[in-house]
């Protein structure tokens, strides 16, 4: 058997664990291994897998994974995004279906500080979600639209998807973050524009609602949010304009965060213990997945795999139209059965290469790759943020609903996703300016 054929048994298998739910890092672990062991040897095998653990977990750049969490997860533990959605609400609620329109601006205000997709839907759909279900709205409008809208997450900054890319890429973290403000801005628009004109033309999807807020309540409501676009201008601007490089950014927000909670007398012991242990928990699983990736890379390497995929799909045509074609089918066959780290680490060690060779800008292909993962979050049978919606409601709506309440969605992002391949500028205008 040539390292060719080693390379495909070894993917094969690796599938096929990730098919019996083994964790995914661990998956990717093993078959690595033993594909390392049959090209070079069982010492050498046992040289790689205890050095590159190590060599990636340790280093400075993915720092900026478990800052980023701790301050997201600090601005959900100490109340720092509590009123939001209110404060969304009096805003927009005169808008037809303005409570949907307003949970997409607050999911798009809390992705500015999380930075977990996940996060942010299971967030808002215990606050939201009910609340729409009171005034009557369409069940599958009221689950998808947080199901969706909380897929921002990935795509305004800053997103961890964005960090794990710009590593693996070798590309800047801070233009990445800045590549994805306007096509997340862009994102969120295109939302409320199809929630406005679904309910135009069929007003039962979203009866009006008759709210009427004095002065006093609308300055409570927007007084009581002010941390959050304070954290969000602290963190960003400081990155944007180089006072600090993304990993210090996610530290100083962190702080940020802290120094809020503190202010607003909400900072307690076991806030400050949920969020750490929060922390601790999404890091561990994702430096598991990026382990278990960075072997797999190293094992791809040595058989010669990435040529081989790459011929295949120059077979196609060696342009960057349709290189980009054959990304997106790729990538959102996948979506519907893995999640977006996976997905994003499993395919760089391949695709990269050849986004090179087709002469594409890194910057720009990236927010399309991080496009298609916000798609296949939403998308059956596996999408992790409806999951997560069912998780977060309980019995309140069926699967099958949530499921149908994304279909408008994924069409408005495919729409969206197709007006950033055709016009880059939008997601390079902004890295242009930096610093």
């Amino acid at each position: 058997m040539d390292k060719f054929q080693i390379g495909l048994l070894a993917m094969s298998a690796g599938v096929f664990l990730i098919a019996l739910r083994i964790q995914i890092g661990v998956a990717l672990g093993i078959v690595s291994f033993f594909g390392i062991a049959a090209i070079l040897g069982w010492r050498p095998a046992w040289g790689i897998v205890t050095a590159i653990p190590f060599s990636f977990v340790g280093d400075w750049n993915l720092t900026a994974i478990p800052m980023f969490l701790l301050m997201g997860y600090l601005a959900f533990a100490t109340k720092l995004t509590a009123g939001l959605f209110q404060a969304m609400r009096v805003v927009l609620s005169r808008l037809p279906g303005g409570l949907a329109i307003a949970s997409v601006a607050a999911c798009a205000f809390l992705s500015a500080a999380s930075g977990s997709s996940v996060a942010v839907s299971a967030a808002m759909a215990r606050i939201a979600t009910p609340e729409m279900l009171k005034y009557r709205y369409d069940p599958g409008l009221a689950a998808g639209v947080i199901a969706s809208a909380g897929t921002l997450g990935s795509m305004i900054p800053p997103s961890l998807l964005m960090v794990l890319y710009g590593y693996f890429a070798e590309v800047s973290v801070s233009k990445m973050f800045m590549a994805g403000f306007i096509p997340g801005i862009l994102s969120a628009l295109m939302f409320a524009g199809m929630i406005i004109i679904r309910v135009r033309l069929n007003p039962a999807l979203a009866p009006a609602v008759e709210e009427h807020f004095d002065e006093a309540e609308k300055k409570a409501a927007l007084a009581n949010v002010w941390p959050l676009p304070v954290l969000i201008i602290g963190t960003l601007v400081g990155i944007f304009i180089g006072w600090f490089t993304p990993t210090e950014g996610a530290a100083v927000g962190a702080a940020i965060a802290i120094l809020l909670a503190w202010i607003k007398g909400t900072l307690t012991m076991s806030a400050l213990k949920e969020a750490i242990v929060s922390t601790l928990s999404g890091t561990s699983s994702i430096f598991m997945v990026v382990i278990g990736t960075a072997l797999l890379a190293k094992m791809t390497a040595l058989t010669g795999l990435p040529d081989g995929i790459g011929q295949w799909m120059f077979s196609f045509g060696t342009d960057q139209t349709t290189f980009i074609i054959v990304v997106v089918i790729l990538y959102l066959i996948m979506g519907c059965f893995l999640d977006s780290v996976s997905i994003l680490l499993l395919t760089m060690p391949i695709i990269m290469p050849l986004a090179r060779e087709v002469g594409a800008d890194l910057i720009w292909f990236g927010i399309v790759l991080i496009k298609l993962l916000e798609i296949g979050l939403v998308t059956p049978p596996v999408g992790l943020n409806v999951f997560v919606m069912k998780s977060a409601l309980g019995n309140l709506i069926p699967l099958t609903t949530i499921f149908r309440g994304v279909t408008w969605f994924v069409i408005t992002d495919a729409i969206t996703l197709t007006i950033i391949i055709l016009f880059p500028w939008l997601s390079l205008v902004l890295p242009s300016m930096m610093k």
